[in-house]
């Protein structure tokens, strides 16, 4: 059986938009996957809310900086096959510059990390899947929760997927199949996360052959 590391932030935890708690298990993506591949791989969920993916943010209660925790989670779960990383919307909150390209360079940063971490034994190197999370939408007010912008949420894909070519890594966007709630602008309804489970089985299942 293959291993796979769901890495990001509250859209895999499975936030609802409405309570701020966990979605069910059946709504959160990590887990639609896994069952989506009909248990050709275990798929270790790694969501944290607020996580970003190179900035520090000490507004929460635990490390939110995702270079430092994907450290981490490579040496806690390694040998790993593949490595999905759904990051970024964090980022363009106005707190962290609140533009999309700050995202960009923080991705290229984790992909680097996963390139070129020690592992045991160091030929098991997973590969990587680049996954630009889906757009903000326009939550109550007509702006998405934090101060983030919608325009600068859409500009996420386009340039994950100029990253994810220059690298030579395979990329996936979940916006294609998904929008965030209007409830607050930013998460997603259980349907949703679902959703872009069901959708990463396929990509996912060609990388895993």
């Amino acid at each position: 059986m293959k291993t796979v590391l769901a890495f990001g932030d509250s859209l895999t935890w499975g936030a609802d938009p409405a309570t701020g708690l966990r979605h069910p298990l059946e709504g959160r993506w990590p887990e639609v996957l896994g069952e989506a591949l009909g248990g050709r791989a275990k798929i270790i969920p790694e969501g944290l809310g607020g996580r970003t993916t190179c900035y520090d943010d000490h507004a929460g209660p635990a490390c939110r900086n995702g270079a430092k925790a994907l450290e981490v989670a490579l040496a806690s779960h390694m040998p790993l096959d593949l490595v999905i990383v759904m990051l970024g919307t964090n980022d363009i909150k106005p707190v962290h510059g609140g533009r999309a390209e700050g995202a960009v360079s923080g991705m290229r940063r984790l992909a680097q990390i996963v390139e070129t971490f020690p592992y045991k034994p160091k030929a098991a190197k997973p590969k990587l899947l680049i996954v630009a999370p889906p757009p903000c939408s326009a939550g109550p007010g007509g702006h998405p929760a934090a101060g983030r912008s919608v325009a600068e949420s859409e500009r996420l894909s386009p340039l994950y997927r100029n990253l994810a070519d220059e690298l030579g890594h395979p990329f996936f966007d979940a916006g294609s199949v998904t929008r965030a709630s209007e409830i607050d602008g930013v998460h997603l309804e259980a349907a949703d996360t679902a959703a872009i489970g069901r959708a990463l089985a396929v990509p996912v299942g060609e990388i895993l052959g």
